[in-house]
């Protein structure tokens, strides 16, 4: 199998996804510290995520690759695939104890592989537990420990661990700890479906696939919280094949103090940009018109500086596109993570049920800090009464029906509390 995507307005053919599993229940025990918005319903999202594929596949006949499923059986099928999952998952494994103790559970762990479905080792993999063998002399048992492990809360965000191109698949490298084993897994799958890498951002760089936006002759990378500048320059010597490279400086949002940010508001390109069609886009102007952008040109060396700096406002106008205009509220309710399934037809986030609590967890946050978020709580609240008021609730505004775009809503309330919509939560594969 093959990938490369060469503009967000191709119909799309193939994703990647993730349905969120017991990691999902690790995760919701400290939100925050998963990298979360708020907590939310683990048996809801999971129902989100089911009608999202269906959507994908029933109605507009996409390919939806799943994760663990497609990895699952291979390895059912294939000694080889299950015989590397199995010392995958024994490796992670972390066995606590005396050296005698240590030897002994390992062995169990190898004695035992046989009779364990393939389900088992893919856990392990999710959740990284500790076993401490201490005590098993005594009768006391082993214990399974998973406090503080950093399971994979996060992976049903599929955009991130890689970033698919013109010239084909790059491996990312996330700048979060809770989410630095993702791209192992996800490579596992591109191993499976033959999918070829072109290249591995490795250390110092980071570089996460929500950062990344290709636009036909040209493409944007988002650098900042998620994607550094060595993360960058690894990218673009993978030869990404467009023309043009606009290198978008993350903006700081000028609702909350400049000694204090919170780079979660628009921590990717994708979480305050994002394309609806061939000449569409849609953004927060607030942010857009903050953004700086660096350009750089194809060359025979690569890419090369072309000296133009301007802000992405008016840098995506001067490629004669228009924008769509979010509010505060909005940009804050995921508005911009739409994923655009053909030319002029866009999967978006259903707002009302979003929006409200989106206010009411920034509310807590004004709370404890107002200093920091009362600003933004202030204007966040003012659009909820206007949008209330004139009674058009994204996406049933008037402005996609006026630039000819067609809007599938999706009620993905509780998946939107891991931080992200469905642009985030599919790896798109192929377009075309």
């Amino acid at each position: 199998m093959t990938a490369g995507v060469c503009a967000e307005w191709d119909r799309l053919r193939t994703v990647a996804v993730h349905r969120p599993g017991i990691e999902m229940f690790f995760g919701l025990l400290e939100p925050y510290a998963s990298l979360y918005e708020r907590a939310f319903s683990r048996y809801k999202a999971r129902c989100e995520h089911d009608s999202l594929q269906r959507v994908l596949r029933e109605e507009f006949g996409v390919q939806v690759l799943r994760l663990k499923e497609t990895i699952l059986d291979a390895a059912d099928r294939d000694p080889a695939v299950r015989r590397r999952l199995v010392d995958w998952a024994h490796d992670l494994v972390a066995v606590q104890g005396s050296a005698k103790e240590v030897a002994e559970a390992r062995r169990s762990m190898e004695q035992n592989a046989d009779a364990l479905d393939s389900l088992h080792f893919f856990t392990l993999l999710l959740l990284n537990p500790v076993i401490d063998a201490g005590g098993r002399d005594t009768g006391n048992g082993v214990d399974v420990r998973i406090t503080g492990q950093e399971p994979l809360a996060n992976l049903y965000f599929m955009r991130d661990q890689q970033a698919v191109t013109v010239g084909g698949l790059v491996i990312g490298r996330p700048a979060k700890r809770q989410r630095a084993r993702e791209p192992e897994i996800t490579r596992f799958l591109w191993d499976i479906l033959g999918i070829p890498v072109v290249g591995t951002v490795q250390a110092p760089g980071t570089f996460e696939g929500g950062d990344f936006m290709p636009m036909g002759e040209f493409a944007l990378i988002g650098t900042g919280d998620r994607t550094n500048r060595d993360g960058v320059r690894q990218f673009l010597d993978c030869a990404p094949g467009f023309d043009e490279i606009g290198i978008v400086h993350q903006p700081c949002h000028p609702l909350i103090p400049g000694d204090r940010p919170d780079p979660m508001i628009d921590m990717h390109l994708d979480t305050f940009f994002n394309v609806a069609g061939s000449g569409v886009v849609l953004g927060s102007p607030l942010l857009l018109q903050r953004a700086h952008i660096e350009v750089y040109h194809r060359s025979d060396g690569g890419y090369e500086p072309s000296g133009e700096a301007m802000t992405l406002y008016d840098y995506i106008r001067s490629k004669g596109f228009s924008v769509i205009d979010l509010s505060i509220l909005e940009q804050l309710s995921y508005a911009a993570n739409v994923l655009c399934i053909r030319d002029g037809t866009i999967l978006a986030v259903e707002g009302e049920e979003v929006m409200r609590m989106v206010l009411l967890n920034l509310k807590r946050k004004a709370e404890h800090d107002p200093e920091r978020y009362g600003r933004l709580l202030q204007h966040a609240e003012e659009d909820y009464r206007r949008i209330n008021v004139e009674g058009c609730v994204f996406p049933h505004g008037q402005e996609f029906s006026r630039h000819g775009i067609e809007v599938c809503p999706l009620h993905i309330e509780n998946l939107t509390g891991g931080y992200g919509g469905p642009h985030c939560m599919t790896c798109v594969l192929e377009r075309g």
